[in-house]
Order: C-alpha cells, then structure tokens, then sequence
C-alpha cells in the first residue's frame, strides 16, 4: 500500500468516524424530542465536504479519558 493510498484511507476514515458521531447525536436528540426516527439520519454534506462547523463540534477532542 502507497503513502498516497494510506493516507486517502485515514482521511476516509476520520471523515466517517465524524459522520458516525454526528448522527449519534442527532439519533439521542430526536429521542428526546420525540420526533421520527428518519430526522436522525439526514446526511447532506456539500459534494462530500463536512462544514467547518460540523467538524470543529463533532471531531476528536484533544481531551483524554483516564
């Protein structure tokens, strides 16, 4: 596997792990609204790009668990 091939695959990766962690919350928020279930799964990013915003609210934090 290439360098260019490993890290298109780490960049797949972080986007997806972003994606999951956004629904997640959309998911717990429409429970707690008591909305339908297919609000949760809205998913429209702009010819694939995650927003600024989406990303700093839903990426790694730099804060560790003990």
């Amino acid at each position: 596997m290439s360098t260019q091939d490993k890290a298109r695959a780490l960049m797949q990766r972080h986007y997806q792990l972003i994606k999951n962690r956004q629904q997640s919350m959309r998911e717990r928020c429409v429970e707690e609204l008591h909305l339908p279930g297919e609000v949760s799964h809205y998913w429209n990013p702009l010819q694939g790009e995650i927003t600024p915003s989406a990303r700093a609210s839903y990426d790694r934090s730099n804060a560790a668990m003990s």
